[in-house]
């Protein structure tokens, strides 16, 4: 390299360190490039691996007759979730999206007090029951106190 540049003159040695530069810059990002994409595809993996392993526990319960579904419909839909967990379609749903939805099935109620009360069981009713066992029942106690008597004249 060093032969070439006597030859170009005093400009192109000048030239030289700047290019050297733009050499070691670019191979630096690709060194960087390329650790980030390891870094990016270790917890995919770890991901793929989670989901097959749910994919056997749920395999498991379908063949056991544990599921509440019948063993074709369970078994295909293990499947089914294995295969958008390959492919990136299965995601964590996060806890607030629920209360969300909740929240605006409640603007669904007809009267402004049903919609209030139903705010209240989603934001701080006790929950009992489950999807399996038919449904989730919200319920939400509050006491009212009766209305102070008027005091009417005695009655003579």
């Amino acid at each position: 390299m060093r032969h070439l540049d006597r030859q170009r003159g005093p400009q192109a040695a000048q030239n030289h360190p700047f290019h050297l530069t733009l050499l070691w810059g670019g191979i630096l990002l690709a060194v960087l490039l390329l650790a980030a994409g390891a870094a990016a595809a270790a917890p995919a993996s770890g991901k793929l691996a989670d989901a097959q392993a749910n994919y056997q526990r749920e395999r498991a319960i379908c063949l056991s007759g544990q599921s509440n579904q019948d063993r074709a419909t369970c078994l295909k839909e293990a499947g089914a979730a294995l295969q958008d967990a390959r492919s990136g379609r299965l995601y964590e749903v996060d806890r607030s999206d629920y209360q969300r939805n909740a929240l605006q099935r409640c603007q669904e109620q007809a009267s402004q007090q049903d919609k209030d009360d139903c705010v209240k069981r989603v934001r701080n009713g006790d929950v009992s029951g489950s999807v399996a066992a038919g449904g989730v029942l919200r319920e939400y106690k509050e006491i009212i106190p009766a209305p102070a008597p008027v005091n009417s004249p005695p009655q003579q």
